[in-house]
Formats: C-alpha cells, sequence, structure tokens
C-alpha cells in the first residue's frame, strides 16, 4: 500500500554497509525515474551509479549528513550506504530542472523502500570536488546524492504541536525521531 511505503520512506542514514545493492537493483530504481513525471516531458536527468566501495568512498567524502545532528560526523565505517545514485542535470536539454529531481528522488526512494531498502536525499554536497572525483562534465549539475541501503537504524515519525519544533533528533537508544507537523496545521482553509 502506498502510505505504508511513505510511511516507511524516511530519511535512513546509517546502514548495513556490508549488505550490497547490485547494480541491477540501482538500474531498476533508476527506471522507476524515467517513468516518472517530468516537465514538460523534456527527461533532462542523467544518473551515476555507484556500488563499488572506492566510487562509494568518493561520494561518501563529498557529502554532508544531519545537519540538525550538530555532534554527528555521519555514518561510520561499517555503517555507510552500500551505493548511491547521482542525480545530474543534463544542461543542454534544459537549464531550469523545475522539480524533476525531487520527483525522480522520491520515485527512486519509494522503490527502494519496496525492496527493504531504505535511503536519503542528500543536497548538501561538495559539489565541485565530487565534480573531480567523479569526472563529471561541466555539461551536467549536480542535482541530488541519494544514499542506500539495508537501514540499521530505526525512525519513528512523530506529532509535532503546534508551533513546535520540528528538528529530528536521537535518543540515547539511537532511535530517529522525526518530528511531523499536524495535518490540519497544514491545510488552509
Amino acid at each position: 500500500m502506498i502510505a505504508d511505503l511513505i510511511r516507511g520512506n524516511r530519511s535512513y542514514r546509517r546502514f548495513y554497509e556490508n549488505e550490497p545493492v547490485s547494480l541491477d537493483t540501482l538500474r531498476g530504481l533508476v527506471n522507476l525515474a524515467r517513468l516518472s513525471a517530468s516537465g514538460a516531458n523534456l527527461q533532462p536527468l542523467k544518473y551515476i551509479l555507484s556500488n563499488e566501495p572506492a566510487k562509494n568512498t568518493a561520494v561518501f567524502s563529498c557529502l554532508a549528513w544531519a545537519a540538525y545532528l550538530k555532534d554527528w560526523p555521519g555514518p561510520a565505517e561499517g555503517e555507510r550506504p552500500a551505493a548511491y545514485i547521482v542525480i545530474l542535470g543534463d544542461k543542454e536539454i534544459a537549464q531550469n530542472f523545475g522539480c524533476d529531481h525531487g520527483i525522480a528522488a522520491q520515485s527512486i526512494l519509494l522503490g527502494a523502500r519496496e525492496k527493504g531498502l531504505g535511503g536519503c536525499m542528500i543536497g548538501s554536497i561538495q559539489r565541485d570536488r565530487l565534480r573531480d572525483l567523479l569526472k563529471i562534465s561541466e555539461k551536467y549539475e549536480i542535482l541530488l546524492a541519494i544514499a542506500l541501503g539495508k537501514p540499521k537504524e530505526q525512525v519513528v515519525l512523530e506529532e509535532a504541536s503546534p508551533g513546535g519544533s520540528i528538528k529530528y533528533w536521537r535518543d540515547a537508544a539511537e532511535v530517529h525521531h522525526v518530528p511531523k507537523r499536524r495535518l490540519e496545521d497544514i491545510i488552509l482553509s
């Protein structure tokens, strides 16, 4: 059921790094993105797939993790993603990618969840460094990185009180808590 996939599709940041994600799985997830909506049907997105340790290390080194968790530098070795999908915008097709990469990323993450995987969309990227490390042409704008793998953490949704904090946090047992605004607080008339 789609509601269950959406509830289970959290931003997972710790994984069983030694549980591989196959290239076929990554290709299948990108195919879901390919079939998704695209503004003016331009389909300007391109993808870099990574499931090899050296390439994963390069991608990982360019990402910032969980801004609200000030004392957490990101997943430790052994808890890092087993794979990544980097979403690029082809500037020869379009100059503005609108929300295409968000639509594509959501399709990828819902597909991953359906397969028992989890992921995290990451927009805080050292783009110049990633471009150099992966030898990405200037004709592509680096839009998002999606970290993927078998989740190693529990993520709990909670209702935020009106006017309360929406900052996610971790408790002493390393359970990740995510406050969500109430439905009645987000629908206007």
